[in-house]
């Protein structure tokens, strides 16, 4: 089968914005789809790509009827793993919507936001945090506060420029309603 978003899971997960994805060495997770993934026995890749040749679940025929990705979407709604689950539904709805092509693009528009708050805001700590702030909060709301940050913070050292740039996300998720915490 030709995989031809590897960076998009099965199940609806932009790999793109996982701390895995944006970790250095043998522990880095090249995406769900990747050969070392595919591997691993995800039941969602044993099931849509092993099992049926499918690329994503809403592609399958069984999806409105399907426990395990029900299962899985509801307990998204309110926890977490690894990776941040909170905009899952909405991530599906989009590309229901407008298509896998758009939403791969926002994702590639995302990560690199993600890569530039690493790169310019990261104290060594705070991977995961940039990683659920590039995950949920709007792409103008990304941008305008790393413009921000970078206004008034920049005689800082890197912490200091951490803290900053935690502030303004901390409160633009407050006003949102977002959280900016893995929820366990």
């Amino acid at each position: 089968m030709n995989i031809n978003y590897p960076e998009i899971g099965v199940c609806g997960l932009s790999c793109r914005l996982c701390p895995k994805y944006h970790t250095d060495g043998d522990s880095r997770c090249a995406g769900c789809k990747s050969e070392n993934r595919m591997a691993v026995g995800c039941p969602f890749i044993t099931c849509a790509v092993k099992k049926k040749g499918i690329e994503f679940c809403w592609d399958c025929n069984e999806s409105l009827n399907c426990e395990k990705w029900n299962k899985h979407r509801e307990i998204g709604k309110q926890r977490d793993s690894f990776k941040c689950y909170q905009k899952l539904e909405d991530d599906i709805f989009f590309i229901q919507k407008n298509g896998i092509l758009e939403f791969e693009e926002e994702q590639q528009l995302r990560e690199h936001l993600l890569v530039n708050m690493l790169k310019e805001f990261n104290e060594g700590r705070s991977k995961s945090f940039y990683c659920i702030a590039a995950s949920i909060l709007e792409i103008e709301e990304l941008v305008d506060s790393i413009g921000r940050a970078q206004d008034e913070s920049t005689i800082l050292d890197q912490r200091g420029k951490s803290k900053v740039m935690h502030s303004i996300l901390n409160t633009v998720a407050e006003k949102n309603g977002y959280s900016l915490k893995l929820r366990k």
